[in-house]
């Protein structure tokens, strides 16, 4: 990673990452499979069809639900 970083919380956690780094790159990033997700961004369900023009940006606040299957 580069030197300049941003730093967000992720599930009440502090994470960096490099400015305006996509949200789907930032999910493979933490080694999820953006399919099996669900992302609160800000407050905010996030749906799927705005995770490509969102970006991280200092501060954002994300909760990242695994989706988990089974009976």
């Amino acid at each position: 990673m580069s030197d300049r970083t941003i730093t967000l919380k992720v599930n009440g956690e502090a994470q960096t990452c490099a400015p305006d780094t996509s949200l789907p790159k930032f999910l493979a990033d933490l080694g999820l499979n953006p399919r099996l997700v669900a992302v609160e961004y800000n407050g905010e369900i996030l749906h799927r069809q705005f995770w490509e023009t969102t970006t991280m940006g200092t501060g954002d606040i994300l909760e990242i639900v695994t989706i988990v299957g089974g009976g």
